[in-house]
């Protein structure tokens, strides 16, 4: 199943957005294409949550997102980063669904089911499907993977593989040798307003823990870096590691030189807040 087309508003303009991640390849809706602008989009466009922790929601219309990551050069979460990775895909000619997935990172056995509070990517290339999602934080590698469940594929940020269950599939990763769940994909017929609705949920809901930490998120090619809390990692795919924990300026600073990201005044007290809060 897939979500109801007529539901998607898939204006884009293609040529900033391309601008925007550095890429001046083909645009052909082949899987080197696929790969290469997955790979870029996610070293260029920082997942960050920002606006759900500020009070400020956030807006799905192609327009706003487009405003946001594009043209203000920011990131976003989930939501956005599918938004705009589906509309890119489909002006290049890529056939794209999307879907929603309830997140299971680390859930333990038997916890109850959680909110679809995450979307996703199904498009085709080269006679196949593939998983496409550039806006799952420090959890997803930086290519695409094939929509094959039961088969571990091996990537430059560990295996993961796809499991068949009576509501569609689960994503796993493996982790210290054993495979641990990221979501459930749901097999639904999904319309427009359902995305709208767990947005809502997501960037609202008390309970959102985007509600409540500052989260940041940006895979290149060396490797990952990431910010939780006050909580700063670089972990590059050779083995080298930097964590450190960070003041109110150190925050600022790694936002606008690790993720690119253009600090603004009104950030600031945000930021000191979880500067003081030593739990994240």
């Amino acid at each position: 199943m897939n979500a109801d087309d007529r539901d998607f508003d898939d204006s884009v303009d293609l040529d900033a957005y391309l601008g925007r991640v550095g890429y001046d390849g083909p645009r052909e809706p082949t899987p080197g294409v696929l790969r290469a602008l997955v790979e870029r989009h996610m070293a260029a466009i920082p997942f960050e949550a920002i606006d759900v922790l500020l009070g400020r929601g956030v807006d799905l219309t192609p327009a706003a997102v487009d405003r946001k990551l594009i043209d203000g050069r920011r990131g976003g979460y989930c939501f956005e980063h599918a938004s705009l990775m589906r509309r890119v895909l489909r002006a290049i000619g890529f056939p794209v669904s999307q879907y929603l997935a309830r997140v299971r990172v680390r859930d333990s056995p038997g916890s109850p089911s959680p909110p679809a509070t995450h979307a996703a990517l199904k498009v085709q290339a080269g006679g196949r499907p593939w998983l496409v999602d550039v806006g799952f934080g420090g959890f997803m590698p930086n290519e695409p993977l094939a929509w094959e469940p039961g088969a571990a594929q091996e990537t430059k940020f560990g295996a993961y593989r796809l499991v068949e269950t009576p509501d569609g599939l689960l994503l796993q990763s493996l982790h210290q040798e054993a495979w641990a769940p990221l979501y459930d994909i749901l097999d639904f017929r999904w319309r427009g307003i359902d995305f709208k609705v767990a947005n809502h949920y997501t960037a609202t809901y008390p309970d959102s823990h985007f509600r409540h930490g500052l989260m940041a998120a940006r895979t290149e090619s060396w490797g990952r870096t990431t910010l939780a809390g006050n909580l700063f990692r670089r972990v590059a795919l050779d083995g080298a590691r930097e964590e450190r924990s960070l003041d109110a300026e150190g925050l600022a600073e790694a936002l606008a030189s690790a993720f690119g990201l253009p600090v603004a005044d009104d950030w600031r007290p945000m930021l000191a807040r979880v500067a003081e809060d030593r739990g994240g």
